[in-house]
């Protein structure tokens, strides 16, 4: 089981989701008469905030370096974690349509994973971080939902909810007056995301045909066989919405649908063997009796 190469990418797509959500904070300055006299976005990167404050400590060590320039945030992901409070059952599936092929084909439902990220924003004024802060907290009532497209080939896209779970403040500043100050508000936030396992390759996983053989000896390599017993599911509802019930409706009956069965007996005058080379019987003609009994599942 283990070792079947898939690649959903849903991780990479709720990293991405969670930093487009602040890739677009703006912060304006005001004179005393309170008329914008800048106003700039907020630079977002991945990354540990360490890496950024030792940055900000280093500042240039010699002419050809850039100083870090504030302000500035960081994201990154924390943890990961199963959520067992939103546990479903292991067998159950659900239908899909394949994209662009339109085949139908059965997925398992998805696991529960929560996420954990960290937000953190650095800025050398406070009226700076309220900025910023102000611009994010009204959204999450303590969860934001994000739509994201987590298996892009079964067009499975889902709302994932993120929670904001805690809010944090530091003020980096030690040293002499030369030292460069450093507030950090550091946010922390919970993805309730979902992993999707391998796409299944058959349309459906069900069983929809049974063949049974009657052997007129016990040794299968050398008895030839006289009956064989074929059955398989008999709709009982419109399925293609043709306005009636017929032989089109059978293959597309669904796990847990109310249906019959087509029963058909093949009677062999001349007993035959099964020819694996030519994939049919062989040395015989048969008599074939439909049996049709509606019996509900």
């Amino acid at each position: 089981m283990l070792g079947q190469y898939y690649y959903h990418e849903i991780l990479r797509k709720t990293i991405i989701g969670f930093g487009t959500l602040f890739n677009n904070i703006q912060l304006r300055h005001q004179d005393a008469n309170g008329k914008d006299i800048s106003a700039i976005k907020v630079p977002l990167a991945y990354g540990p905030a360490q890496k950024f404050l030792a940055r900000i400590e280093q500042g240039k060590t010699n002419e050809r370096d850039i100083a870090i320039t504030l302000p500035r945030m960081s994201f990154e992901m924390t943890g990961i974690e199963y959520d067992a409070t939103r546990k479903t059952g292991i067998t159950q599936t659900f239908k899909t349509t394949m994209k662009p092929s339109g085949s139908l084909k059965k997925v398992f439902m998805p696991v529960p994973y929560n996420l954990q990220f960290s937000l953190s924003i650095f800025t050398k004024l406070n009226d700076d971080a309220l900025q910023i802060i102000e611009q994010i907290l009204p959204y999450f009532q303590p969860s934001f939902n994000v739509t994201i497209d987590l298996v892009s080939s079964i067009g499975e896209k889902r709302d994932i909810p993120i929670t904001l779970n805690n809010i944090s403040f530091s003020d980096e500043y030690e040293g002499d007056f030369t030292t460069r100050r450093a507030l950090i508000y550091t946010l922390t936030f919970t993805a309730k995301t979902q992993l999707f396992g391998a796409i299944a390759d058959s349309p459906d996983g069900i069983i929809k045909k049974v063949m049974v053989d009657i052997y007129q000896d016990t040794n299968t390599r050398t008895a030839r066989k006289s009956v064989r017993y074929t059955t398989t599911p008999k709709a009982k509802k419109d399925y293609n919405d043709d306005g009636a019930i017929t032989a089109a409706d059978d293959p597309l009956v669904e796990a847990g649908d109310d249906f019959g069965f087509n029963e058909t007996t093949s009677i062999y005058l001349t007993p035959t063997k099964y020819s694996p080379s030519e994939g049919k019987d062989v040395d015989g003609w048969w008599k074939t009796t439909n049996l049709t009994k509606l019996m509900k599942h």
